[in-house]
């Protein structure tokens, strides 16, 4: 399922927390809170997607996710800490969540080199269809790569360059400092280009 782009505004994330309004008047007034929700859904879903390769899991992590960050928010505070990263923290878990049950249940799932991601912008009728196709087979081409890498590294490189979050935030969710981070990514990216290299 392709979502569309979330509505409203983009936070302007140059002074603190771009969110910090939005969240208190959520506080204040739980319906406030379709704010948030609309602003981070498709970003919550393409970070469960890639990270569990199917559509239905993704769909269910992206649903607790946001239940229990409504059902918690009371509790958040800014202190340095941004509200995108405290949501990305409770996916993450979410995504730990899903993986360990899908463990135990052995459900068969389709590979995410058979998925269209749901991130990839719709052809246009100004696009030239051999350009679409290899676009496509060149985002395909990633997500078996992604697959390969260990669980940190794809973490780090879904929530950077799918969700792009900062290193400071991804170190809030992965439960890292922003140098270590930074490491585990040009590692991620170095292994990502020599899975890729060895495929062409």
């Amino acid at each position: 399922m392709t979502r569309p782009l979330a509505a409203g505004r983009a936070p302007d994330r140059s002074l603190g927390d771009p969110d910090r309004l939005d969240v208190a008047a959520a506080q204040r007034d739980r319906a406030a809170f379709g704010v948030l929700y609309r602003r981070y859904l498709d970003r919550v879903y393409a970070y469960s997607f890639y990270l569990l390769g199917d559509h239905h899991d993704a769909e269910d992590v992206t649903e607790r996710t946001f239940l229990a960050a409504l059902a918690s928010l009371h509790r958040f505070r800014d202190r340095g800490s941004s509200f995108r990263a405290w949501l990305f923290r409770i996916a993450h878990n979410e995504v730990a969540n899903a993986l360990r049950g899908r463990t135990r249940r052995r459900r068969r799932t389709v590979p995410m080199g058979e998925l269209e991601v749901p991130s990839l912008p719709a052809a246009s009728a100004a696009v030239d269809p051999a350009q679409e196709v290899d676009r496509i087979d060149d985002a395909r081409r990633v997500r078996r790569a992604l697959e390969t890498l260990a669980d940190d590294r794809r973490h780090v490189l879904v929530l950077r360059f799918v969700d792009g979050l900062s290193a400071g935030e991804i170190g809030e969710v992965l439960g890292r400092s922003a140098g270590a981070v930074r490491v585990l990514q040009h590692r991620a990216l170095r292994d990502l280009a020599e899975r890729l290299g060895t495929e062409r």
